[in-house]
């Protein structure tokens, strides 16, 4: 799962001017330790992995001035002399800086601006906040918002327009689905776009319909119809959104996350937050195709940008849609649905020739595939290119959620990184059973399976469809049961991985998955000094303890960036 709809679809002037002027106060504040000074954490139950995986322990680590470790402090080592400033963790558990492998910064901040149903539990339940949050906004000309799964409303059928209409009385709606891979809006949201009947889907998309008419639900590249006729959000509603994001991100103890799909306005905003000195967390940028990379990184990954807070590294592209919309692009059609096997986005030629262009500048590539077709079309492409295009890629396979097993082992060459989301085994389950069938899932969220086969395995959230706080992820990876502890024994139990594996795929794994593994993952020497304290150590305890993992701190460049 991820997001492809139009950026411009998500969010226009949030605030009044009021509350807009108390949040845009907000995005100055970063609490923080003196810079440039030298610094001692003490009493802590630190943890970290070395180069080869392996657990160490400590108890205290040094902060050089620039805002690396100097050092590891074991017990009985001699304290550092007169430090300039000092933390006494008072005995917290430290852990490197969570880095989430997949995620969507900007996407998230709008999210949680706008009107959120991904509580919801019915579809009566979802109107009802829908006609409330109309109600408290009378101001805003568009009802923007997602969230929505009529999976989890138990509906047996995609929402529709006429579900919507009136709700909001004559004002346009339109809410992406949960995983960002359809959109549903009203009549009013349809006649703004000027979707009729006789509107065509563009390729890679799917309109819903009935007799000939549009339902209200577009899938995919056809979100695209709606997403334009959407005022785009201002420069200073971008910021809002990216403070927003980032708060939440850090709060969940994430340092660095890969940014996949990055468009030129989101650059933009990057870049004032780090000319401003109010980019904390660190971005690794994947561009929403070529054309942003031509524009942004004049044809070669951009250089580290304050002190490794930002960098362009590589490409994102699409080979199918997502499980939940019947998009995931499959080699036999869904089992719950005849005749349908999904979206493929690309022909063979049409892959390659991209993969190609971008690999040529020397950016990474990443392509998003769910669909076991999908995987089995990325992997022959990778290793159609892996002759020609030599050296160390790490080509990266973002999601690789449905896997026909007889593919599993071509993971494991041309040095490919599995980017998977743990959280989407647990949320996705039920569906998965429903769309496939128990008999081709064996191949599913095969984290085990990737580790044995030799590939590099990063894990993420796919935030905003899922929550970035990544400890849930964690519980996922070593149990497979969700945080009703159902399946009791995991789901496909014979993909758990261990602590130490699911705690690298959130680390040093994720680090590496962006070419960043020189400098941030892990703690040791001359390395950044990107940490949280928690209150459970995650290799300790049940799963559902680590699941409850709360963080108090989160420090990125030896600087406090949240407290709770």
């Amino acid at each position: 799962m991820t997001r492809t709809i139009n950026r411009r679809a998500q969010c226009a002037r949030f605030l009044p001017p009021r509350l807009r002027f108390r949040h845009c106060l907000a995005l100055a504040i970063i609490v923080a330790t003196p810079a440039l000074a030298d610094g001692w954490v003490d009493n802590v139950n630190g943890v970290t992995l070395d180069a080869q995986g392996k657990i160490i322990r400590f108890t205290g680590l040094t902060v050089t001035p620039d805002g690396k470790v100097g050092k590891l402090v074991q017990r009985g080592d001699k304290a550092p002399e007169r430090p300039d400033w000092k933390l006494d963790g008072k005995g917290q558990t430290l852990l490197p800086g969570m880095i989430d492998a997949h995620g969507h910064v900007m996407e998230l901040g709008f999210s949680a601006l706008t009107l959120d149903l991904s509580d919801t539990t019915s579809l009566d339940q979802a109107k009802a906040k829908i006609t409330a949050y109309a109600a408290a906004h009378p101001d805003r000309h568009w009802i923007l918002g997602g969230g929505w799964n009529q999976e989890k409303w138990q509906l047996g059928r995609f929402p529709t327009a006429a579900d919507l209409n009136g709700l909001a009385g004559d004002r346009p709606i339109w809410l992406s689905r949960v995983d960002g891979h359809a959109g549903w809006a009203n009549t009013a949201a349809m006649s703004a776009a000027g979707v009729t009947a006789t509107t065509k889907a563009p390729a890679g998309g799917r309109i819903e319909s009935v007799a000939g008419k549009p339902t209200g639900v577009f899938v995919d590249a056809a979100t695209a119809l709606i997403a334009k006729a959407i005022p785009a959000p201002t420069s200073k509603d971008r910021d809002l959104a990216f403070a927003k994001a980032q708060d939440i991100l850090l709060g969940f103890g994430i340092t660095g996350i890969a940014d996949m799909g990055t468009t030129l306005d989101d650059w933009n905003t990057y870049r004032r937050a780090g000319d401003t000195g109010r980019l904390a967390v660190r971005i690794y940028s994947y561009a929403f195709g070529i054309e942003p990379t031509l524009t942004i990184a004049a044809g070669e990954p951009t250089s580290w940008l304050y002190a490794d807070h930002l960098r362009m590294v590589g490409v994102k592209f699409y080979a199918d849609g997502a499980l939940g919309s019947r998009g995931a692009c499959l080699k036999k059609p869904y089992a719950d649905k005849p005749g349908d096997s999904g979206l493929c986005f690309m022909d063979d030629a049409k892959m390659k020739n991209l993969m190609s262009r971008a690999a040529m500048d020397g950016f990474q590539v990443a392509i998003h595939a769910i669909g076991d077709r999908a995987n089995d079309e990325v992997l022959t492409a990778i290793e159609d290119l892996a002759p020609t295009y030599k050296g160390d890629r790490r080509w990266r396979i973002e999601h690789a959620q449905i896997v026909d097993p007889v593919d599993l082992p071509r993971f494991g060459k041309n040095g490919i990184v599995a980017s998977m989301q743990p959280v989407h085994q647990t949320s996705d389950r039920t569906m998965a059973e429903a769309r496939l069938g128990a008999a081709r899932l064996p191949g599913a969220y095969a984290w085990k399976s990737m580790l044995a086969n030799g590939a590099h395995l990063a894990f993420g959230s796919d935030t905003p469809v899922e929550s970035p706080n990544p400890f849930p992820g964690i519980a996922a990876a070593i149990s497979r049961e969700g945080a009703d502890g159902q399946p009791f024994g995991g789901w496909q139990p014979q993909e758990i991985i261990t602590r130490e594996q699911a705690l690298a795929a959130f680390t040093t794994g994720a680090a590496y998955a962006a070419f960043a593994e020189d400098r941030v993952g892990r703690l040791a020497p001359g390395f950044r000094a990107d940490f949280i304290l928690v209150d459970h150590d995650p290799l300790d305890g049940p799963p559902a303890s680590v699941r409850a993992t709360k963080v108090a701190e989160t420090w990125i460049g030896g600087k406090r960036v949240f407290r709770k």
